[in-house]
């Protein structure tokens, strides 16, 4: 499987499972606009960690169990709600 159609397999599979309605997918479509929320970014990053085996945003994490959670902030400053923990554990 290539790395687009995995990449798209997760999106489409996470809105399933988080019951959002995802737009059509394209390489124009900006995340915001896509549908889904940062807890379902959140479950893409990490499936797609495991299944690629590229991290595209931590390196060089010491062995134990670490915890992410995704908060979106606008150019004016505000937060969104903290979504649910993800967590990835490493050695």
């Amino acid at each position: 499987m290539s790395v687009r159609s995995t990449v798209t397999s997760q999106f489409q599979q996470v809105a399933i499972e988080q019951e959002r309605a995802l737009a059509p997918l394209s390489d124009d479509l900006k995340l915001a606009q896509s549908g889904l929320d940062s807890l379902s970014f959140a479950i893409i990053v990490v499936r797609l960690e495991d299944a690629l085996g590229i991290d595209p945003y931590v390196n060089n994490l010491t062995a134990g169990t670490w915890y992410f959670a995704i908060v979106a902030v606008t150019n004016t400053g505000a937060q969104s709600a903290r979504p649910n923990v993800v967590t990835k554990t490493i050695g």
